[in-house]
């Protein structure tokens, strides 16, 4: 008899939610029940998580220009670079960029290095492209970089206000708990603020639909409407805020109206917020990324010092950071306008008493590069040296395509990272192997400021070596290793901890003297400073008179374009660049390519059909994605999620049409609302491939992604193959193989079956028109010994039901299947759960069981 598996305690390497994980080293994942992020709750992608252990496709060894090479040679190499482009242009020549997923351990590190001792703030993060304008509204309001309340205040609020938030899909156990506390409280009302229908918008008794960008106008008509009917908290606003005034004065200048909504849902909104003392505010990216975001969450943040609701039992301004450690890298100072523990880079005195702390030989004296700035010193030829950690700009960032140009012309760039193919990797001169989510041990902080331990439950493979270390040896290198002389990631957080306590004169809100004695083997989740805070209801802000300020905002002008305006962000159950969870098969499975979503009017006016693709064009870039017809987007507007790399398709990366516009204060980019020009694609033949081996990404369109049995791909094309067999052969990757074929010449249809001895290895189809199959059935027969004409229907028959495309990834149920399930009667989420079991592991599905459910019951009152 086998021993009982063991299961460590650790943290999700997701979104900023930071959920408590139970994970085995045989793939074994499950929710810490004891975690007070998640209480044992998953998401789709968390739950995946074991899916995505493999080391196919892992970086193992250090590289140079293309060839493994040992540690020793690789890190000389890097110092020499480095320290030749400081001594021969200047500590600004260089540059770190950094990343969310990187552990605060690393982070601190990385920060030492680069701000302590090159003596260059030019170290930035992809967290710039989540959350700056969150710090940037915090800090001119508040002081300082602080969120006030705590997950808690979801469950107490009376009224919760989502704006620019899919929550059910970027942050789902966020969604479940507020959908339990809905449950719980049918008093509770939820409004969603977003110019797209999501799936949080299932959960919400309020949808707002605003225009893009009309967040502003519509906070500051509630700032003003909450003036004007004596709504204000007088004795709260005298005793700890300034700026009152010109905030409301300016405020009253706006039109409300331009937000996009109608009179009645502005007044029907304001009197719901003004009449509920408990709101909480959660916003997001739809805020963050814009070229006005730092005024919006001012906006919002106004509103709430208006009228006292922060800091209390139920009530403030929640930003939920996008990234697992984005909040650990903003208190360690990993943006690079900011010092460690909140201090300030312009302030001299903050200078002086990091550096003094550090005992290192300069300090960097003025802010550096943001993301955008820096990729455009990279093509101006200003920086000579470029390390890229555990992160992909060459896809994430906007005008991705400038951006791969801009790296290729950096003289030496290093890229750590544990795939070794990305499209970032693809151009470095160096890469170095480290260690992935399982392997590693440190902290991250979540969105409530709640420090939790990653912990290893699997062995360092290969050469690998954790980021902290990897830093520390590069340091070594350049001539200071006794100040980076650490040898294990506990002695790294217990000097961080130590800054923050050498540097608690200033009166910042970054305490972290709660962890001065702790073992850090047995680190609890813990908030700083402790359990349970909440900032500001008692006044306490971080500007030097001790109040926050309110800022006068303006609203941008509403949009007049004749082009499309192109929105991105995520899918559910796909992460980033998907180099984590593109591994996972049954992720793969719910939304396999890459998709723009339109409105059907304008799916009419060009000429579009169901499966159609869609070309999308403006100065920076073109793309083309499958068009997915529906109301979700507004006339005028297109969404498209910002997954898909030139790894895994050939015209999929949308951030080639992002335009580098961004926040004039924060530097975030603007992602959701680009200028495009769009077109049908007009495809001379489509096709669909499914196999036991990877396939290749080819054609004028092509997507490739992981499946229960293997692969599979959506392909088209602009001139018909002359050989299917070759052709489909080649983008199979298969040989002596023995194939069947059906033709029919008169439709113009090919079906392909390629077989080792009487195994099905591959399915390649392909027609003048989008391929119609049961995708999903054809995938599930790679690998069987199905004979060919059967493998070849496409259709599965009566005694194999076709499940349909996945809708719950978790427990792989389809949509036939659901449907199926609601026509026999199970008409609530719960028992299509009780019949079908989707719903019934994360939860992440839900929103789209219960418009399964909606949609049946439209359709039997139309009958």
């Amino acid at each position: 008899m086998s021993a009982p598996q063991t299961l460590t305690r650790t943290t999700c390497p997701y979104c900023g939610v930071g959920c408590g994980l139970l994970a085995g080293a045989d793939g074994s994942i499950k929710g810490d029940p004891d975690h007070p992020a998640n209480y044992g709750r998953l998401c789709s992608k968390g739950a995946a998580l074991g899916q995505t252990l493999d080391l196919a496709g892992r970086l193992l060894a250090p590289q140079i220009n293309g060839q493994e090479a040992s540690w020793d040679e690789t890190l000389g190499l890097m110092a020499e670079k480095f320290s030749t482009a400081i001594r021969d242009h200047g500590p600004d020549s260089v540059a770190f960029y950094i990343s969310g997923q990187l552990l605060t351990e690393d982070y601190y590190v990385a920060n030492k290095l680069m701000k302590g001792f090159i003596g260059s703030a030019n170290i930035d993060t992809n967290s710039r492209l989540c959350m700056a304008s969150s710090v940037a509204g915090h800090k001119r309001a508040f002081g300082s970089d602080t969120v006030p309340g705590t997950y808690a205040d979801l469950e107490e609020a009376d009224l919760i206000v989502l704006v620019g938030s899919n929550l059910a899909w970027c942050h789902p156990v966020l969604h479940q708990r507020i959908a339990a506390a809905k449950t719980a409280n049918p008093n509770m009302k939820v409004v969603n603020i977003d110019p797209r229908k999501t799936a949080t918008t299932d959960l919400a008794d309020h949808h707002l639909r605003i225009v893009p960008d009309g967040d502003t106008a519509l906070f500051n008509g509630l700032l003003a409407h909450l003036a004007d009917t004596g709504q204000l908290d007088d004795d709260y606003l005298k005793k700890h805020v300034t700026g009152r005034r010109p905030a409301i004065t300016q405020a009253r200048l706006g039109d409300p109206l331009e937000s996009g909504l109608t009179e009645a849902e502005l007044a029907q909104f304001y009197q719901l917020w003004a009449g509920t003392e408990k709101v909480v505010t959660v916003y997001s990216q739809g805020v963050n990324q814009s070229k006005c975001g730092t005024d919006k969450v001012n906006a919002i943040l106004n509103c709430h010092l208006a009228t006292g609701r922060i800091g209390k039992q139920g009530c403030g301004p929640f930003s939920v950071t996008g990234q697992p450690n984005a909040m650990g890298g903003r208190e360690v100072g990993g943006l690079s306008n900011m010092l460690a523990n909140h201090l300030d880079i312009e302030n001299p005195d903050h200078r002086a008493s990091v550096q003094g702390f550090w005992q290192s030989p300069t300090i960097c004296t003025q802010p550096g590069l943001k993301a955008v700035d820096l990729f455009e010193a990279c093509a101006d030829g200003k920086i000579k040296a470029l390390w890229v950690m555990s992160t992909n700009p060459a896809v994430s960032l906007p005008d991705a395509d400038g951006v791969a140009a801009a790296i290729a012309k950096v003289p030496f760039v290093a890229v750590s990272d544990i795939m070794a193919r990305t499209d970032t990797g693809d151009l470095a001169d160096v890469l170095l192997p480290a260690t992935g989510w399982g392997e590693k041990d440190g902290t991250v902080t979540n969105s409530e400021r709640r420090i939790s331990r990653q912990r290893a439950f699997l062995s360092a493979p290969g050469a690998s070596r954790p980021d902290w270390k990897i830093i520390c040896d590069l340091a070594a290198r350049m001539g200071w290793a006794e100040s980076f002389d650490f040898s294990a990631p506990a002695e790294v957080f217990a000097e961080y901890v130590a800054l923050s306590g050498a540097t608690q004169d200033f009166h910042r809100d970054l305490d972290l003297s709660i962890f001065a004695d702790v073992d850090y083997a047995k680190l609890l989740p813990t908030q700083w400073p402790q359990n349970g805070t909440r900032f500001f209801a008692d006044g306490g802000f971080f500007h030097g008179n001790g109040k926050a300020r309110m800022l006068p905002v303006t609203a941008p002008a509403p949009i007049q374009r004749d082009a499309f305006t192109l929105n991105t962000g995520r899918n559910r159950d796909q992460w980033h660049t998907m180099s984590r969870s593109g591994k996972a098969p049954r992720l793969g499975a719910h939304l396999a390519e890459p998709y723009v979503e339109i409105h059907p009017v304008d799916a009419t006016s060009l000429g579009l059909s169901a499966g159609d693709l869609l070309a999308l064009r403006n100065r920076y870039g073109q793309a083309v994605l499958r068009a997915l017809i529906t109301d979700r987007s507004a006339p005028g507007q297109l969404f498209a999620p910002m997954h898909w790399t030139r790894q895994q398709s050939t015209s999929g990366c949308i951030n080639t049409l992002t335009a580098p516009v961004v926040d004039p204060v924060s530097g975030q980019p603007a992602s959701k609302c680009s200028p495009v020009a769009a077109q049908k694609f007009n495809a001379a033949w489509f096709g669909f491939a499914a196999a036991l081996s990877p396939l290749r990404a080819a054609g004028a369109y092509g997507a490739v992604a992981r499946s229960l049995t293997g692969w599979q791909g959506e392909y088209a094309g602009t001139e018909t193959p002359e050989n299917w067999q070759e052709f489909a052969a080649d983008l199979l990757g298969l040989d002596n193989c023995q194939i069947t074929e059906l033709t029919d010449l008169n439709q113009r249809l090919t079906r392909l079956a390629f077989y080792q001895g009487d195994r099905l290895v591959g399915l390649f189809f392909a027609s003048p028109e989008p391929v119609s199959l049961a995708r999903s059935f054809a995938v599930s027969l790679i690998g069987t010994t199905t004979p060919p004409l059967q493998a070849l229907a496409g259709r599965s028959g009566a005694d194999q039901p076709d499940p349909g495309a996945t809708v719950c990834a978790c427990l792989n149920v389809g949509i036939n299947t659901l449907r199926a399930a609601i026509t026999a009667g199970a008409t609530t989420v719960e028992s299509l759960g009780e019949a079908t079991c989707a719903g019934t592991s994360c939860g992440s599905c839900k929103p789209e069981l219960a418009s399964l459910i909606t949609q049946h019951h439209i359709g039997m009152a139309a009958e």
